[in-house]
């Protein structure tokens, strides 16, 4: 590499700081993909059971959203980074020696918080240092490295799971995010350590969070009532389609990993062509199909008999998630006021993350109560409903279209 492209990359503020390192935590989130179901039925449980495990992640990030905008504040941008990934990639590398499901799921919400605190201060990062007229494709960029990342892992999760254990894949996925870790520790400028830090009371903290959910109540509850079914519709496939492929058609794990990289497939070509609609035309000309396409995908897959049925849906379900690469991170970003940014993302953070634990406990919960078919019939719901109040109730963000 020439001196010119090398001094490129250290200089751009997103691709060895965020780009490169999202690549590796996706991947390493793509192996678990058609592993983790599979993983938590040799524990002998049942589907409600499994749906709470996974929702596990989305538990622990519940739990920190809020708290992740104080942690940032107290130790800066890149530092929360580095905190956060941590307690990522430790908690995924422990699911390797779990040895019940109450343990499984404790590694799970760790991971969850660790991620929180991560995400929120990379986040804050990326709206930082990218302008509302390239902020479209910024965010669509690394929505899409994050579908890269998804289209990589399942197959090779599978592949994993299959001629090895269903837990090795643990040890892989814990390495990738070790990895990560390093990037973000020499990348991330060490100016962002200071930058926003602030030593302030929790009292004056909860204060500041009260005044902000106070001045910006209307948009935390209209538009993140859309986020709330968007993310449902989101980890609904991530439960159905494994359990479905594995309990109704009989699939292996090496099966239902290729599924999902088909799926992918589709869903990463995407980003860009995306990015550019949101900044040219609007945020809503991405997100209201990509919503609507999903729930319709959802709908459809207990009419699926076999492995090219459920892969055809399957592909159908990445299809409408790549219309919306990126498209809620760039909408917070629009969104978040300067002067308390970190605050508002955790909030924003919190609402997505509660669709993130809803989907699957409820998709598990209506497949233990009635049955897989249904349960993908309640999912699918869930967009149509996202894709109207976008529609109809939010306003356009993209202020410069």
């Amino acid at each position: 590499m020439s001196a010119d492209k090398t001094t490129t990359l250290r200089q751009n503020p997103f691709i060895l700081p965020v780009y490169l390192p999202t690549f590796l935590i996706s991947l390493a989130g793509g192996i678990l993909i058609p592993v983790l179901p599979l993983y938590l039925r040799e524990f002998e449980v049942g589907y409600g059971l499994v749906g709470l495990v996974l929702s596990g992640q989305a538990i622990g990030m519940l739990i920190m959203d809020i708290p992740s905008g104080m942690v940032m504040r107290r130790l800066g941008q890149r530092r929360a980074m580095i905190a956060g990934l941590s307690l990522v990639a430790l908690s995924t590398l422990a699911l390797f020696w779990a040895r019940s499901v109450p343990e499984a799921l404790l590694y799970r919400i760790f991971s969850g918080m660790g991620f929180s605190v991560f995400g929120v201060s990379r986040h804050a990062y990326i709206a930082e240092n990218a302008v509302i007229g390239v902020r479209g494709r910024a965010v669509a960029l690394f929505g899409g490295i994050n579908r890269i990342g998804r289209f990589s892992g399942p197959a090779i999760g599978g592949m994993i799971g299959s001629a090895l254990s269903l837990r090795a894949p643990f040890l892989i996925t814990g390495l990738l995010m070790l990895i990560a870790l390093l990037l973000v520790i020499m990348m991330v400028p060490r100016t962002q350590a200071t930058q926003v830090r602030e030593q302030g009371s929790l009292k004056s903290y909860v204060q500041q969070l009260w005044s902000t959910a106070n001045d910006q109540y209307r948009i935390l509850t209209t538009v993140g009532a859309g986020q709330l079914f968007a993310q449902m519709v989101r980890t609904g496939r991530d439960v159905l389609i494994p359990l479905y492929g594995a309990d109704v058609l009989g699939l292996d794990v090496a099966q239902i990993g290729w599924i999902s990289t088909i799926a992918s497939a589709i869903d990463m070509t995407l980003f860009y062509p995306v990015g550019m609609v949101m900044d040219r035309w609007g945020r809503k000309y991405a997100i209201v199909p990509s919503f609507l396409v999903q729930g319709i995908g959802l709908a459809l897959i207990p009419l699926t008999t076999g492995f090219l049925g459920l892969a055809a849906v399957g592909g159908l379900i990445g299809f409408g998630n790549g219309l919306g690469s990126g498209t809620m991170l760039t909408l917070g970003a629009d969104l978040a006021p300067a002067d308390v940014r970190g605050e508002f993302l955790g909030m924003w953070r919190l609402i997505g993350d509660l669709g993130f634990t809803l989907g699957p406990s409820i998709a598990g919960a209506v497949a233990a109560a009635l049955a897989l078919p249904t349960a993908a019939l309640v999912m699918g719901s869930s967009g149509v409903v996202a894709s109207m109040i976008f529609l109809f109730l939010v306003p356009e963000t993209n202020k410069q279209r």
